[in-house]
């Protein structure tokens, strides 16, 4: 099967956030079940700033209205993966990935380029799979454009952050995308009174996605689709969640270089203490014997750290140390940073991302905070999983797909602790009932064993995926 990744980021290249994991992984597996996969995406300026040594392949003009605009592709094998880089650095020449005020024009022009490069290297798809809002345009430009090359091309979307619709004013539809303003009036488009590229793939795509099957339930509630749930109710037969999976290359215990001892279910006790002694040396901290609990997360409310915060001075009266590795909202990092003052012999901090610092965390710790307010999927619980550390949720999104809390009765199988409400009595109860399991080693020994054979594997999902295609093929 040949497929076609469009997306504005993709690991290993250029990150800001999970989108750009699932890229790039779940690429890397179809490819080693022998599927065909190349991934376009923009030459940014942060790309090319970062020596990326890959090899001009070509160049074509691009027509938006008035505009007339040159994309120079370069190419880079990666994995297996055929990485296609669009340059234009009138769009993609700039410090930022996102945020500008003409956001829907960059990913318009990389939208119609994306797909008119596959004409030129002949790549003629099966499948194209777009992500989030900056690509979803092109299933519209496919199906509306009736070009005999993509006549047999299916199209699937993505919603990996359903928060951002993609909106332009409905001007552009035939000025950006040469399309008929009928397609707006008819709603086919247009979403709260704007043009919305991320509708269009809702509309346009023969099946759809999202990053876990418990989101794919909310996303169909108007609680907590983000204003979504009209348009996917129209869809929910075509509309699938799956889980999103953990790259065991890179978060591996047994094989992880960044660890002070490898360590699989059967060393998992002496292992993991070893990486716990390393892990306060490296936050110069001294081992009470407490339990540690750590997060490894951007520093913002939806990621549930006010009520982290909240709970600590509770938690480190009870012997419990911290470590935090993130950064993000100001508010929230001067609060743990206050804390640190406050508690200095039981509090380690790292504001900004170092990835040695997260490897040693989560394998060194023995419970990993995610009280997320929400999660579409979430990695973080599943690269803890992975290290035997317990992960400690709330119950929402992937969260609830990931992890299997302990109820008292479950120890065969539980791995993790969950709580409902988010608010200060949900993670205390949490935190509470770490403190119990933490002061039985049976037990603890039990649900560290669970989570390292606790399957999140990319080739799950990947098979989940294929899955996906072919349905779609048989539409």
């Amino acid at each position: 099967m040949r497929i076609a990744m469009l997306s504005g980021e993709a690991n290993p290249l250029i990150k800001t956030g999970g989108l750009a994991d699932v890229i790039y992984s779940l690429s890397k597996e179809l490819v080693s079940m022998g599927q065909e996969v190349v991934v376009s995406l923009p030459y940014y300026a942060t790309l090319k700033n970062k020596g990326v040594k890959a090899k001009f392949l070509l160049s074509f003009d691009i027509a938006m209205g008035w505009r007339h605009q040159t994309a120079n592709v370069y190419e880079l094998p990666i994995d297996g993966i055929r990485y296609l880089l669009i340059e234009n650095d009138i769009y993609f020449g700039r410090p930022a990935l996102y945020g500008y005020d003409d956001d829907y024009e960059r990913f318009a022009f990389y939208t119609i380029a994306s797909l008119r490069l596959l004409e030129e290297i002949d790549f003629k798809p099966d499948i194209v799979h777009v992500h989030d809002w900056h690509s979803a345009m092109a299933p519209a430009l496919i199906k509306e454009g009736h070009d005999p090359f993509y006549e047999k091309t299916k199209c699937v979307l993505t919603i990996h952050n359903p928060a951002f619709k993609g909106y332009f004013n409905p001007y552009f539809v035939s000025n950006l995308y040469g399309l008929s303003d009928d397609l707006y009036e008819s709603g086919k488009l247009r979403f709260e009174n704007q043009a919305s590229s991320l509708k269009a793939g809702l509309v346009y795509s023969d099946k759809i996605t999202t990053v876990s099957p418990t989101h794919s339930k909310e996303l169909l509630t108007p609680e907590l689709s983000q204003g979504l749930s009209s348009v996917l109710e129209l869809r929910r037969y075509d509309f699938v969640g799956i889980v999103n999976g953990n790259d065991s290359g890179e978060f591996n215990p047994a094989t992880d270089k960044m660890i002070a001892k490898n360590y699989t279910t059967k060393n998992i006790v002496t292992g993991k203490k070893e990486c716990r002694a390393d892990l306060l040396k490296t936050f110069g901290l001294k081992d009470n014997g407490g339990p540690i609990y750590s997060f490894v997360t951007r520093l913002t409310y939806q990621k549930g750290i006010d009520l982290i915060l909240k709970e600590i001075p509770d938690m480190v009266a009870n012997g419990a140390i911290i470590i935090a590795v993130g950064s993000g909202e100001y508010q929230l990092e001067q609060g743990l940073e206050a804390l640190r003052a406050k508690y200095p012999e039981q509090i380690g901090i790292y504001i900004g991302y170092n990835n040695e610092k997260a490897h040693k965390a989560y394998a060194g710790s023995d419970f990993f905070l995610m009280p997320s307010l929400f999660e579409p999927c979430g990695i973080g619980q599943m690269i803890a999983l992975a290290y035997g550390t317990v992960p400690l949720v709330r119950e929402t999104g992937g969260l609830v797909d990931t992890v299997v809390s302990y109820n008292g009765n479950n120890e065969d199988i539980a791995d993790g602790i969950s709580f409902r409400d988010y608010d200060q009595g949900g993670i205390h109860y949490a935190v509470t009932r770490s403190r119990d399991i933490y002061a039985n080693p049976s037990l603890f020994k039990k649900m560290r064993v669970n989570a390292m054979k606790a399957d999140h594997s990319w080739k799950k999902s990947a098979i989940e995926y294929l899955n996906v295609y072919k349905a779609a093929l048989d539409k």
